[in-house]
C-alpha cells in the first residue's frame, strides 16, 4: 500500500520552516498532499488561491506533492485522498498541546488515519507566519526565513497597502 500523507496548515504565508517540514515529509512518504486551510478564526494576508500558488512555485521541485485547498475538516480531506496519516511540524513544545487535542480529535473521527509528528529543523523553531508578516511589514529582511517568491510576495503586498 503507498503511503499518503497530508501536510495543512495556513501557510500565511509558506515560509521555509513549512519547507522544512514538506521536503522532509516527500522523502518519507510516497505523496504527500499540501492542504491549505482557510481558518476563519485568523485575518489572512494572502487568499487561499495566492497561498495555493505560492506553494505549488516553492514545491514544483518535489514531485511527490501535490498542492491543494480545502474548505471542510482535514480528516475529511484526508480520506478523500486516501490518506493513511497526517503530517504535523512541530517548532517547540508549546505546539505540543494544541497538536495534541487537534490529534486526539481527528482519531475520534478516524481512527486508520495516524498522525506524525516531525520537529522542524532548530533554525527554524522561532519561525512563524505571524513573525514573518510583522518583520516584512516594517521592512526587515525576510530573506533567511522565506523562499524567494514569498519574500517578493509580501514586499508587493506591503507596498500596495501603503
Amino acid at each position: 500500500m503507498a503511503s499518503v500523507a497530508v501536510c495543512s496548515g495556513s501557510f500565511d504565508p509558506v515560509t521555509l520552516g513549512h519547507m522544512d517540514i514538506i521536503r522532509r515529509g516527500a522523502n518519507i512518504f510516497d505523496t504527500v498532499y499540501v492542504c491549505v486551510l482557510n481558518n476563519s478564526s485568523k485575518n489572512s494576508l494572502f487568499s487561499v488561491d495566492e497561498r495555493c500558488a505560492l506553494l505549488k512555485e516553492v514545491t514544483k521541485d518535489i514531485p511527490n506533492v501535490t498542492v491543494e485547498s480545502s474548505q471542510g475538516l482535514l480528516i475529511d480531506y484526508a480520506r478523500s485522498k486516501n490518506a493513511n496519516a497526517i503530517l504535523r511540524g512541530l517548532r517547540a513544545v508549546s505546539d505540543f498541546e494544541y497538536e495534541m487535542q487537534i490529534t486526539s480529535m481527528n482519531r475520534v473521527l478516524d481512527d486508520k488515519i495516524e498522525t506524525f509528528f516531525m520537529m522542524t529543523n532548530n533554525q527554524y523553531s522561532f519561525l512563524s507566519s505571524s513573525i514573518v508578516k510583522e518583520v516584512a511589514k516594517y521592512n526587515g529582511d525576510i530573506s533567511d526565513l522565506v523562499p524567494p517568491c514569498v519574500e517578493e510576495a509580501l514586499k508587493e503586498k506591503f507596498n500596495k497597502a501603503e
